[in-house]
């Protein structure tokens, strides 16, 4: 892994990170689901626009095309969507918690499903991701954190871990920034049917609400995105998301400089072991 790879997978984690922090600023002054297909839209029409000027076609392979709608789907309707919707009632930092430990299912998803090999490195990895969310969760769970929420990131993080596992399909065989447009715009198509459905358009205008939302929109929403699919393609899946072993902390230490959240002692041991398990699992396919 060369340094090039390596700044592009801190950028990645301190991008991906922040975005749960600037989500719960989002939904406390706007519905979340048509927030969030708005933001796809615009992020998507920048993508696809700038794609173009810089050559890339539209004209993908079936299998990108699966890639695309599979990532667009599970990643951005089902997994930020629930995540948006839950973030109305959890704290920032739980739901930042809950995600990172998508490297975690996909290790195990490989193992249960599909018959990966995982060396003991490994499995001591995901015991130890278990354990940490274990304590994380008692700790919340006593303290009254709305079980509602919790359910729904977690079946977000389902579809994210999903979502990786299709990555590599989208994003061989070039036109990255395009195949990160369209993406989004599938988000999106998927997005405005729930959000024109049940939501009222009722919205708080604040700087507070144009500053995250534009910082949503091209930063964790465009850049993140981007700067992912080009890292699994310089280093491969299984590297890139070594990086993810990062997130925990950085989603609580941005929660909490920013928003004010408290962070529990609890809550700092289940970060470090779930950090920690997520390190060892990636070590180990290595």
């Amino acid at each position: 892994m060369d340094i090039k790879a390596i700044a592009m997978g801190l950028a990645f984690a301190l991008m991906w990170s922040s975005a749960f922090t600037s989500a719960r600023v989002i939904v406390e002054y706007a519905p979340p689901l048509s927030a969030l297909a708005l933001r796809f839209l615009i992020s998507g029409v920048i993508g696809v626009g700038i794609a173009f000027l810089l050559g890339q076609s539209a004209r993908l392979s079936r299998r990108q095309w699966t890639g695309v709608v599979i990532f667009g789907v599970c990643q951005n309707a089902l997994y930020l969507g629930l995540n948006f919707v839950a973030m109305q009632t959890i704290p920032a930092s739980l739901a930042a918690i809950i995600a990172s430990t998508m490297p975690l299912l996909v290790a195990l998803s490989g193992w249960l499903v599909f018959g990966n090999k995982v060396r003991p490195l490994g499995i001591i990895g995901l015991i130890a991701g278990v354990v940490g969310v274990v304590l994380i969760m008692g700790a919340r769970l006593q303290g009254g954190v709305d079980l509602f929420g919790v359910v729904l990131c977690v079946i977000g993080v389902v579809s994210l871990t999903i979502a990786t596992m299709a990555v590599l399909g989208a994003s061989s065989g070039g036109n990255v920034l395009m195949i990160v447009g369209l993406q989004m715009l599938v988000g999106s198509a998927f997005l405005w049917v729930p959000a024109l459905t049940i939501e009222t358009w009722d919205v708080t205008w604040n700087w507070q609400l144009g500053v995250a939302f534009i910082y949503t929109t091209i930063v964790p929403g465009l850049g993140a995105t981007l700067v992912w699919f080009l890292l699994v393609g310089r280093i491969g899946a299984v590297r890139a998301s070594t990086f993810h072993f990062l997130n925990p902390f950085l989603g609580v230490a941005t929660a909490a400089i920013i928003l004010g959240e408290k962070i529990g002692v609890l809550d700092v041991l289940g970060v470090a072991i779930i950090a920690g398990g997520i390190l060892a699992v990636q070590l180990s396919k290595q």
